[in-house]
């Protein structure tokens, strides 16, 4: 069917009319964008696990979307990629591409190049020289082994070639120095400056390469380039000595004290954008190139481009620029590399652009007295492609400059060295941390170092009332904040050492301009870091500015922090911050949150598997004592059966062990709060039961997923049993009359009884340990099946999605480096004539 694209309509009347939906603009490109943002986000989600930015995903979306993998149906491309649509695609694409580069122009701040001094000018002009003169040769083979390559004017090949070679995707570059967490390390901030060189001139060769394309013409005339380029330059005078002032006058209408800009410097800005993008159309050089230097020219030191950046990011990167990578993809033909040379021909481009790039940097890193790692390091930085290399190579595709089979080989070039960066990198360099040792790294710290004397002298240890008691209190967001504000006011003791509490916000790291941003401010080289003053202005400030006004109000010591990073490091954050603040128990919000609905019932917030694993991961990691608050309406009064505005009526369930006793001594301290009543409930086991004694066999092929896990540390049993007494004797002692203490016989299975105080409604928080060395009631529990593995079997029955539990729950971990193995074990095997409890191996 042949079709006239001016008579293409924009929307059909319906398939009722007998109209095929697919024949009509409109319907078309809907399910172009849907298909095409599938795709990519599908093939995003795979990549994760490698860590590769996700410029990796879309453009091999965009190959498998074109002629190479499923363009070979001609069904297909005739239905969803016509002839005719290509036009209204790309047009689309190109406004995309066009806001893209505004917000690259957005994110590069000049001024970073003035703080790494010369030598990133050094290594950004030695990165671009060696494999621009490289891009010569490769020219030249290309022009001899590529049919049709040599119809093409040779120096405009060469300068095509050279700037393909020698460029470095900034926006790419950024996104994996965040996701490795080298943004804000002096490599980092080295390699930035340098890719911000390389960059503007970069844009400035294109721009030449585009002046000498034309229309691909190999006998245009000189002095059309030289007019081009002389207006090209003129432009950009002008954007910076009369558009810039305004808009800095744009920005300074827009205070850090406004929570939103008006809707007019909005429009303005935008408006900008495109007249800039036709200016520089209409010079003769690409409309990108407006973009880009308009987006220079915007204020980096305030919060308008960081405002302007939230406002249109995420519809132009996540629904407009993708259909950029789809149309080149549909330009793309990985079927024209035929041959055993045109394969050669690849592997020589891959090797030639690594080794031009690599060595160019390392050579000059070296002679600027880089160590040599990090040099070698900075050099396969540097060699990252993406973005900006498709965009430079679709503009040769479009000047006629590039034929199929060079633009393929081209594509897979830019596709491998991008590839290859991050785990080369990863496994190149790894900054050092330098965390002090002196840690106190839990609450009962004395003991823990010479617990043999405490039982013999008959008492157990405690801060002592002179030091502070120190505390990392982590959240999500805002829905943690009264649950955690609640927990930390009961832990305020009125007699006791006074308290130090570290607020972190955690804030998951992406590839959205914004969060890389962010990550340059709220980190110091490569770690998080305790500022005095926080940010105006930023979405974290519903955080901290919570706990600040608590801190004041509550004559607490309150330090606030932010930490972006991805998700499978967070931990990495965590426990340098808790080391380097020497606290003695981190506090973490469970993964799920109950809140109460319209009619009263409690409903279930998930916030994702990924916070799960930072959990498990801390609770394996961490350098202190650990809880993890599941949090039913903590201090929010959102259930019938518990009264009162703040955490009043604790009771902590005591089995004994290690984790248990770190509980206690959590507890004790709330005890002497005046405004918490705390209940301590003895779980006994009642002798001559049958079966009482158990014994657990590790298996190490089971989940831990689903199966409960305990140390393998070999421990005394009865000395265990002693400290126990120990600690509940003068827990009993100093606190007399303060504490509800009871004793709690049982006769088998625990799960009702335990079931039975979390459901009663009594108690707004129920404190238990997680219990690694479990007594025999606990370890009778571990061969169920599992729904919160890492909480421990006394915590994941409080914890159960249908356990009718309306208390919050806070589980215990006490540190020591003796118990961070763990194991799951076989089903429980009764032993009426062992001697042990139970045993670990």
């Amino acid at each position: 069917m042949v079709l006239n694209i001016t008579s293409i309509a924009i929307s059909s009347n319906g398939i009722w009319e007998g109209d095929e939906p697919l024949n009509f603009a409109f319907p078309l490109l809907i399910v172009q964008t849907t298909l095409i943002i599938v795709v990519s986000r599908l093939l995003a989600y795979l990549f994760k696990p490698l860590r590769q930015p996700k410029v990796i995903a879309e453009i091999m979306g965009g190959v498998i979307l074109g002629p190479s993998v499923l363009g070979r149906s001609e069904t297909y491309m005739r239905h969803i990629f016509p002839s005719w649509s290509t036009p209204i695609l790309g047009s689309v694409a190109s406004i995309g591409l066009l806001f893209f580069l505004f917000l690259v122009g957005l994110e590069l701040d000049l001024n970073s190049i003035r703080r790494t001094g010369g030598r990133a000018v050094l290594i950004a002009l030695a990165g671009i020289s060696l494999p621009f003169i490289c891009g010569f040769g490769i020219a030249a083979v290309f022009r001899k082994v590529i049919a049709g390559a040599d119809e093409v004017g040779y120096s405009q090949l060469l300068v095509f070639m050279g700037v393909s070679l020698s460029i470095t995707a900034f926006p790419v570059l950024a996104r994996i120095l965040a996701e490795l967490k080298l943004l804000t390390t002096r490599i980092g901030e080295v390699a930035m400056a340098s890719a911000a060189i390389n960059d503007v001139v970069a844009w400035i060769l294109l721009a030449l390469a585009v002046a000498l394309a034309g229309s691909g013409a190999s006998h245009k005339s000189p002095i059309i380039t030289i007019w081009i380029l002389l207006c090209g330059l003129g432009y950009v005078a002008i954007v910076f000595l009369f558009v810039r002032p305004v808009m800095r006058w744009v920005a300074s209408k827009c205070p850090s004290e406004q929570d939103m800009l008006d809707e007019v410097y909005i429009v303005l800005t935008l408006c900008g954008v495109l007249v800039s993008g036709f200016c520089t159309d209409f010079i003769g050089i690409h409309s990108i190139f407006g973009a880009f230097v308009f987006g220079l020219v915007i204020p980096k030191d305030g919060d308008f481009a960081r405002r302007l950046i939230e406002r249109i990011e995420d519809f132009v990167t996540g629904l407009l620029l993708p259909l950029y990578f789809a149309s080149s993809g549909l330009h793309t033909n990985v079927g024209t590399i035929k041959g055993s040379k045109s394969w050669a021909l690849l592997v020589l481009v891959i090797g030639t652009a690594c080794v031009g790039k690599i060595t160019g940097t390392f050579v000059v890193s070296i002679l600027c007295k880089i160590p040599a790692r990090e040099a070698l390091t900075l050099g396969f930085l540097m060699n990252t492609k993406g973005l900006v290399e498709l965009i430079v190579l679709n503009i040769g595709l479009e000047k006629k400059v590039l034929n199929d089979e060079m633009f393929a080989i081209l594509v897979l070039m830019a596709l491998v060295t991008t590839f290859i960066t991050t785990p080369t990198v990863m496994a190149l360099y790894k900054p050092a941390r330098g965390i002090p040792e002196n840690t106190k790294r839990k609450l009962q710290r004395d003991q823990s170092k010479d617990e043999s004397s405490s039982v013999a002298g008959g008492s157990t240890s405690t801060p002592p009332k002179e030091e502070e008691l120190r505390l990392l209190a982590c959240a999500h967001g805002p829905g943690n904040v009264t649950g955690l504000i609640s927990l930390i006011e009961a832990t305020r003791s009125s007699t006791k050492s006074k308290l130090r509490v570290y607020i972190m916000h955690m804030v998951e790291l992406t590839e959205r301009t914004s969060s890389i941003i962010m990550a340059q401010r709220l980190r110091r080289n490569g770690l998080p870091f305790f500022g005095r003053k926080s940010d105006r202005g930023e979405v974290h400030d519903r955080v901290t500015a919570a706990f600040k006004t608590y801190g004041q109000l509550g004559r607490v010591n309150v330090r606030p922090v932010t930490v972006i990073s991805a998700l499978p490091t967070m931990h990495e954050d965590i426990c340098h911050a808790a080391e380097q603040k020497r606290v003695s128990l981190i506090i973490l919000p469970f993964h799920k949150m109950w809140r109460s609905g319209e009619e009263g019932e409690q409903i279930m917030e998930n916030i994702g598997h990924g916070w799960r694993v930072v959990n498990q991961r801390m609770m394996k990691h961490a350098p202190c004592s650990v809880a993890v608050l599941v949090d039913r309406g903590l201090g929010n009064n959102v259930n019938e059966k518990v009264t009162g505005d703040s955490v009043n009526c604790i009771c902590m369930a005591f089995f004994g062990g290690p984790d248990d006793r770190e509980a206690l001594e959590l507890v004790s301290r709330m005890a002497d709060h005046p405004g918490v009543n705390v209940t301590v409930i003895r779980f006994i086991e009642r002798e001559g039961v049958v079966g009482s004694n158990v014994r657990l066999m590790p298996s190490p092929e089971k989940s831990v997923e689903s199966n409960y896990t305990f140390s393998v540390a070999i421990m005394n049993h009865q000395e265990e049993r002693a400290l126990d007494e120990t600690a509940l004797a003068d827990l009993r002692r100093r606190l007399n009359g303060m504490i509800d203490y009871k004793e709690k016989v049982v006769e088998g299975n625990i799960v009702e009884d335990v079931l039975a105080i979390g459901r009663s409604g009594e108690y707004q928080l129920i404190v238990v340990g997680k219990g690694r060395f479990p007594s025999t009631m606990v370890a009778g529990l571990a061969d169920q099946q599992a729904e919160h593995a890492e909480l421990g079997p006394v915590g994941d029955i409080l914890t159960s999605s249908n356990s009718g539990v309306v208390s919050s729950v806070l589980i215990v971990q006490q540190h020591d480096l003796a118990h961070t193995e763990e194991t799951p074990v076989s089903k429980v095997v009764h032993r009426e004539d062992a001697d042990e409890i139970y045993d670990q191996v």
